[in-house]
């Protein structure tokens, strides 16, 4: 089994064999060094030039940065060496694979490539310190999540990614052909969620991929993303739903800061704080008001909010709650799905989640009824035929329910303080990127 580097502490004055990427080489007149890296750290390898070093000497000096070594030899602790105070004097060095000698792009320095250029070579782009933090975050967020759904009798599915109709009216789709019959990929597992409470699963989540077909070249949209989904039966209203969503926020982030909060700080400069506090619940309509009267902006956009809004209305519930999340409720119904539930007063009964100046999620309190869904379902101009698989979810008697989704690359975005999504995604998919 690999050493690891964070584990080669209980190694010292032991026999090891270790493996990994070049990440540098010194080559003075009387030693040379090598730093070694994995994926949790890196170890010096310290080779004196002498007669009896010779062939470790000759080989040092053909190797290549980012060739990949396997070094055999003794651990010892020196407290001269800057990195962990450890070195490895090596007996044997064997290059298990070697990279060109000269790197398309510069994985220590993000900034000296275009980021177009970096994505099209993202396998070395990945290599960074910064990249590999990131996504063993997104590994313990998703872990948490889980764990969270599972302690409190949640059940996982996994909806068909292939779709006959869209979940979402009037939204684009990728569209397939699936043996002769007209197909697309689907946008969201929203009807599918729905259809495993009417089977009386109670309670439900998912994490997958969803696929949008907007021509979007914004920092915070893309064509293929990764959707966290929550589906809850026998709630009262969606205040329920923000309930959990909250909870289970916090549940991650307390996971995340237990195990990664010092990395973090080291290696973003940041610190994950403000979400133990209460998240703050502003309707909508309060909501542009405040950012009327205190911030002096009105947006064009009377019927959602537009980024800057998002923005303005973070730093109120900032200054004013503490809390660097806040909750958005009962969105005008021209500005949501059909399949929202409405209060008396004609708001839908849903709300977006912000987070740090971006939305992360959407959810709501959905319709049951049938005959209020198919009435909302004509208005919104939808063919009910088109929908009768969906409908028939509520025919034979289906529980109040509500839910929300999580968009992962968006709140990994805001977690980081990364300004483009296309960094907070493995491979990421737009309009006008299909490789790697």
């Amino acid at each position: 089994m690999k050493i690891f580097a964070n584990n080669l502490i209980d190694y010292i004055d032991k026999d090891v064999v270790f493996s990994g990427f070049i990440d540098n080489i010194r080559d003075l007149q009387y030693v040379q060094f090598i730093i070694v890296r994995d994926s949790s750290g890196k170890v010096q390898v310290t080779i004196e030039k002498n007669d009896s070093n010779k062939v470790l000497n000759d080989l040092v000096s053909t190797l290549s940065l980012e060739s990949t070594i396997k070094v055999s030899g003794k651990l010892f602790k020196n407290d001269n060496v800057k990195l962990n105070g450890m070195e490895i004097i090596p007996k044997n060095i064997e290059v298990t694979s070697k990279s060109l000698p000269e790197l398309p792009i510069d994985i220590k320095n993000k900034d000296a490539a275009l980021r177009e250029t970096r994505l099209d070579y993202r396998f070395l782009d990945l290599r960074r310190e910064d990249n590999n933090l990131l996504f063993k975050v997104q590994t313990l967020m998703e872990y948490s999540m889980r764990e969270y759904w599972v302690n409190n009798n949640f059940m996982e599915i996994h909806t068909p990614k292939i779709s006959g109709a869209s979940a979402e009216s009037g939204a684009e789709t990728f569209k397939l052909d699936y043996f002769g019959t007209p197909a697309c990929l689907s946008q969201s597992p929203q009807f599918y969620k729905q259809m495993a409470l009417a089977s009386g699963f109670d309670k439900v989540f998912e994490i997958g991929p969803a696929f949008r077909a907007e021509n979007s070249h914004t920092s915070y949209h893309a064509a293929e993303i990764n959707m966290i989904d929550v589906e809850l039966a026998w709630i009262d209203s969606e205040e329920d739903v923000m309930d959990h969503e909250e909870a289970l926020l916090k549940y991650t982030f307390s996971k995340i800061n237990d195990k990664y909060r010092e990395d973090i700080k080291k290696v973003f400069n940041i610190e994950i704080d403000n979400y133990d506090v209460k998240f703050p619940r502003i309707t909508f309509s309060d909501a542009k008001k405040i950012i009327r009267e205190k911030y002096g902006y009105e947006a064009e956009n009377k019927l959602d909010f537009e980024r800057k809004e998002e923005e303005l209305i973070c730093k109120y519930a900032k200054d004013e709650y503490k809390s660097d999340f806040v909750f958005i409720t009962k969105y005008p119904y021209s500005a949501r799905p059909f399949y929202h539930m409405l209060d008396e007063n004609g708001l839908t009964k849903s709300f977006d989640l912000l987070y740090r100046g971006l939305e992360i999620t959407t959810g709501s309190q959905r319709e049951h009824r049938i005959d209020i869904l198919e009435t909302q379902a004509k208005e919104k101009g939808i063919n009910i035929k088109s929908l009768q698989f969906y409908l028939d979810f509520f025919k034979y008697g289906c529980p109040p329910h509500g839910g929300f989704a999580i968009g992962s690359a968006r709140l990994l975005m805001q977690i980081f303080g990364i300004d483009n999504i296309r960094e907070a995604t493995l491979i990421y998919r737009g309009p006008t990127r299909l490789n790697p």
